[in-house]
């Protein structure tokens, strides 16, 4: 491959949904990407129709060895990273109680630690170019909770905080970071790659309720995620991206409700809010 002179772009979880809309919007525009997935074989198809413009590489993001052999692939390939986008990630369904310690760590270690992990070994090339742009696929489940992905809530969540601080370290550095906050698209996070916890029927009429809505969701997502991939890969060409990017119109109603609440909430108790300050 030649030495780029445009953008190169190293994105995770590009074996579907997502990441796979986001790898094939970002080749049919001429960037660069180096495409990465659990599993090589399913970057099959995205390697022999854009062969000459992708690197296809293994990434487990729980794996620290793995992201520092891939962003020396990376740098070794191209000699720069201008784009990184956070996509990897999956779902656990379940109450709070009912997930194992097991379970949680795997939620956090992939959806927190292994994102950051990837984040931290880039920085130090973006703070080099004095460039560059960290895109975070978080999800409407980081701003807004819901009976039975309270674990993957808590992920997001965390996600949502940590890139949030780092948007201002770096920008003096001239690195731009935009949080995405997808609502219901039409791709397989609420069928195959959803993980569901042992059950516990006390749970029923709240955390059963959200299961029975996922068994049913999947292809009937209104979120396209083409136009969604789309939406994602166009902050490039913006000159002042924003520091969250909500996609769809079930992430905007969500959020709508959700400062509505809080002014709600805010009024009733401000006397109690107001009260706790020195004289």
């Amino acid at each position: 491959m030649q030495k780029p002179t445009k953008k190169v772009w190293l994105v995770t979880g590009c074996s579907t949904g997502f990441g796979q809309e986001i790898a094939r919007a970002v080749l049919r525009r001429g960037d660069f990407l180096v495409a990465t997935a659990r599993r090589l074989d399913h970057l099959t198809d995205l390697a022999t129709e854009f062969d000459g413009q992708l690197l296809s590489l293994q990434l487990d993001l729980t794996d620290s060895g793995n992201i520092d052999r891939v962003v020396a692939a990376t740098l070794r390939e191209f000699g720069r990273i201008d784009v990184l986008v956070n996509n990897a990630g999956y779902g656990l369904t379940g109450a709070v109680e009912e997930a194992t310690d097991e379970e949680i760590r795997e939620q956090f270690d992939t959806n927190v630690f292994g994102t950051m992990r990837l984040t931290r070994a880039v920085l130090p090339h973006l703070r080099g170019q004095r460039s560059g742009q960290i895109i975070a696929i978080s999800s409407i489940a980081g701003l807004v909770s819901t009976p039975g992905m309270g674990w993957y809530n808590g992920s997001k969540f965390a996600l949502e905080g940590l890139f949030e601080a780092l948007s201002h370290e770096v920008a003096p550095l001239g690195i731009r970071v935009t949080i995405v906050e997808p609502g219901a698209f039409r791709t397989q996070f609420a069928g195959s790659s959803m993980k569901l916890t042992k059950p516990i029927a006390d749970y029923d009429e709240t955390v059963g309720k959200t299961k029975a809505f996922f068994s049913t969701l999947t292809g009937q997502q209104p979120g396209d995620p083409v136009k969604g991939a789309n939406a994602i890969v166009a902050l490039v060409d913006t000159d002042a991206p924003p520091l969250r990017l909500l996609l769809g119109n079930v992430a905007l109603q969500r959020v709508r409700a959700k400062l509505g609440a809080w002014q709600t909430l805010m009024a009733e108790w401000e006397p109690v809010t107001r009260s706790v300050d020195f004289e």
